[in-house]
């Protein structure tokens, strides 16, 4: 299963404020050794929004999602939604007794706005304000303030996927080629890669006083230790040096 992030607002994009979801998402899959596939960030303009949640929605990945759920006319992450799955906002039962159960008659006029969710979606709790997130799916819409969203990524990840973890590659290896071109390795990289096909390669070029290749192979640990050998030799036979640790002289 794909992991993807999508973080809405206008605020983002313009600089107003800085993005922190990517950082703890990082960090919260890392730990149940999950990782993301990728991170979309998008303002609130509805045909923006449409044209990402069609590509999402129409995926099997587990996806978060930040922001636009609110009921100021800015905000239509629940109407974007809706549309692309080409079904109704309603009432949702759940939702409407959270928000009259915390604000009682102040959640009218406005407030009980945020109840009107996407038929066939589940609510996810809001242990803050209990104005609750979404579910479509495998796609979790939840308020971009970090204080109510992060608890209920957790939520979330302990309710529904207690079990999905380890899915990141469990091994990896880092060699470092010194004053060596990538051009140089890129054939061997190729076949490298047809020969393993399950593992993931990272070249990542430095350029400084002393230039070199920071060059990584993740994924299973025997094939890992194949694909790197045949690298190794193929950085030997164009006459270049690697090591297992960077020296800088």
């Amino acid at each position: 299963m794909n992991i993807g992030a999508l973080i809405i607002g206008d605020e983002l994009l313009s600089g107003k404020r800085q993005d922190q979801h990517f950082n703890y998402l990082q960090k919260t899959l890392a730990k149940r050794g999950l990782e993301l596939s990728w991170t979309i960030i998008v303002g609130d303009e509805a045909e923006q929004l449409e044209r990402f949640l069609n590509f999402s929605l129409t995926s099997q990945d587990l996806v978060f999602s930040f922001g636009g759920i609110g009921a100021t006319p800015d905000d239509r992450t629940r109407q974007s939604v809706a549309k692309v799955s080409e079904v109704e906002l309603y009432t949702h039962p759940d939702a409407l007794a959270e928000i009259e159960a915390q604000f009682g008659k102040l959640a009218y006029p406005n407030r009980i706005l945020m109840a009107e969710l996407p038929k066939g979606s589940r609510i996810i709790p809001n242990p803050i304000n209990r104005v609750p997130g979404f579910s479509m799916g495998h796609h979790h819409f939840m308020p971009g303030f970090p204080e109510m969203s992060w608890p209920m990524v957790e939520w979330i990840l302990e309710t529904h996927y207690p079990n999905l973890k380890n899915l990141s590659p469990q091994h990896e290896q880092v060699i470092y080629i010194k004053n060596g071109r990538e051009s140089d390795l890129i054939k061997a990289m190729e076949q490298m890669l047809k020969d393993y096909p399950s593992v993931l390669l990272s070249s990542l070029p430095h350029l400084g006083e002393v230039s070199y290749i920071e060059f990584s192979i993740r994924g299973d640990k025997n094939d890992v230790e194949r694909a790197m050998s045949f690298m190794k030799k193929a950085i030997e036979q164009r006459q270049l040096t690697w090591s297992d640790q960077f020296d800088n002289k």
